[in-house]
């Protein structure tokens, strides 16, 4: 462990923590409005910066440059095709949302189909956090920690056992930030490290092209661009990890749930001070994803030249940053790395409180007051974490790879949600009872098309057949048993509804630059 880089590290995340606490200092957290939502007061920079680095967690900084190394650029796909989610979420999805008041995303379905579906999809929501996201995050932090500052060699323990103590150092640390800051500096702290975790990227990449062409960035460009071209193209085909048709089918529905459905997602935008302010907010977050490979796909091309032997793929990313980067850089990346973790871990976390109070414990106390109810989301959140931590290391023991593993579980829990609700959005006569029936269904369906029968079709193939399933499903028991009273939204909201007048035009540029990223990691551009 380099002892400059680890001070540079400390350093910049000290400087995180005093930027957060200043600036949340006169904020109380006695009231669910302010420990959840920041009292719904954030500008379009912190709803943009905290959207881009809660999805910019250690699991995709690991896994998507391990699937570069280990395959080529299509993995890019699920990034770039995220953009045009993003634009229909900001469009349709934010202003249902706001209209209604809503704290949570099931509080859509409460309100269409029932209370019943709203808690049912809220302990979904929770068991997915609990399985997928927490204990994904907590591992992905801890390998790019040890790959960095290799923990296991300095303290002489196993690798397993190292990763087992920095999960805990991450969650403990996290915890800190939720418990005790609350949502407001969640969000603080994330407009600093987005910013540091571009500034990061860039560094890495010039460092990473400069280490590749031996002093040269122009010759680590010509290198990576001349050898081992297979690797840069982002056209997957039919028998590829990712196919293209997949942007189509599966991949589409699964981005426009995690964007726009998706509980620790969407209260970044939820809490915007108005619907300009949180449709600006989205679309400042997928200009981020247009720079995103920098860090997320560019590291894993370099690495295909530096380490063609490697063993241990998941340590593609933090090894390049050890190999690469003097320490002073090399420690302010590893905090800000650190940062993306513990951003993902805060927004789920926070999430999850807020589901588990909101949706359920306050049904069940109805008498309760806002300093039991913050009262019981620490506690609620303090357990949560306790079991990740437990959870987290075996992950390692997953056949078929870290992100393999964090897209098809994720699958599972997703897509049945996202297929209820955008019938909600679409019908205004469809039951809690089709809901219900659908929802099971697919559950049901995907678990067997994944666990009991050997498909011969990629699975975001198979989530695309059981969407259109379930929701011939949901509509013919719904024509048998329909709602007696058409769906109407109810208008409660808190904040401005108008929204961003020159929006079109930029939506309309983010989708051609989004293009123009598929031509050039294409045999039409660079890969041919």
């Amino acid at each position: 462990m380099n002892l400059t880089g680890f001070i540079c590290f400390l350093l910049f995340l000290a400087l995180v923590a005093v930027i957060a606490i200043y600036n949340t200092r006169k904020l109380r957290l006695n009231t669910t409005a302010a420990y959840f939502m920041g009292n719904r007061t954030l500008g379009f920079w912190m709803v943009g910066f905290s959207l881009f680095l809660t999805n910019m967690s250690c699991n995709v900084l690991i896994g998507e440059n391990e699937f570069v190394f280990t395959n080529d650029m299509s993995v890019m796909a699920w990034g770039m095709s995220s953009i045009l989610a993003m634009i229909i979420v900001a469009e349709f999805f934010l202003p249902v949302y706001l209209k209604m008041g809503a704290v949570t995303t099931p509080d859509f379905l409460g309100q269409r189909f029932g209370p019943r579906l709203k808690k049912f999809v809220s302990i979904f929501f929770l068991a997915s956090y609990v399985v997928s996201l927490i204990p994904t995050v907590l591992y992905g932090s801890a390998v790019a920690l040890n790959g960095i500052f290799h923990v296991d060699a300095a303290l002489g323990i196993s690798y397993f056992a190292a990763i087992w103590l920095l999960v805990i150092l991450v969650g403990l640390i996290g915890c800190c930030y939720t418990v005790l800051g609350g949502f407001k500096a969640i969000t603080i702290s994330d407009l600093v490290q987005g910013a540091g975790l571009v500034v990061g990227g860039i560094l890495l990449l010039a460092f990473g092209l400069r280490y590749l062409g031996q002093g040269s960035v122009v010759q680590g460009i010509q290198t990576m661009l001349d050898s081992k071209k297979e690797h840069l193209n982002a056209i997957g085909g039919p028998h590829d990890a990712i196919p293209f048709s997949t942007l189509f089918t599966g991949m589409f529905l699964i981005n426009l749930y995690y964007w726009g459905m998706e509980q620790y997602i969407m209260q970044q935008a939820l809490a915007a001070r108005s619907l300009s302010q949180g449709q600006k907010g989205i679309s400042l977050a997928a200009l981020g994803k247009l720079l995103a490979p920098l860090f997320l796909n560019v590291p894993g091309l370099i690495a295909v030249h530096l380490y063609p032997h490697l063993t241990n793929t998941a340590t593609v990313f933090p090894k390049l940053i050890g190999d690469v980067l003097p320490p002073v850089i090399a420690g302010f990346i590893a905090a800000v790395v650190f940062g993306a973790a513990i951003s993902t871990f805060n927004a789920g976390l926070n999430s999850s409180g807020t589901l588990f109070i909101m949706n359920l414990y306050k049904q069940w106390r109805r008498q309760a007051g806002d300093r039991e109810l913050v009262k019981a989301a620490r506690i609620f959140q303090l357990s949560i974490t306790a079991v990740a931590m437990c959870f987290s290391p075996f992950i390692s023991r997953f056949n078929g790879g870290f992100y393999s593993y964090i897209q098809k579980v994720s699958s599972f829990f997703s897509v049945p949600v996202f297929t209820v609700m955008i019938v909600g959005f679409l019908t205004k006569k469809v039951s809690e009872v089709a809901a219900t029936t659908g929802l099971v269904f697919f559950i049901i369906t995907y678990t067997l098309s994944q666990v009991v029968f050997d498909l011969p079709l990629h699975y975001l193939h198979v989530v695309a057949i059981l969407f259109v399933a379930t929701v011939v499903l949901m509509l013919l028991v719904a024509k048998w048993k329909p709602m007696t009273t058409p769906y109407t939204l109810q208008n409660q909201a808190v904040v401005d509804l108008k929204p961003w007048p020159s929006r079109y035009w930029f939506f309309l540029i983010l989708l051609m630059l989004m293009a123009g990223a598929f031509i050039l990691f294409s045999k039409a551009g660079i890969a041919q």
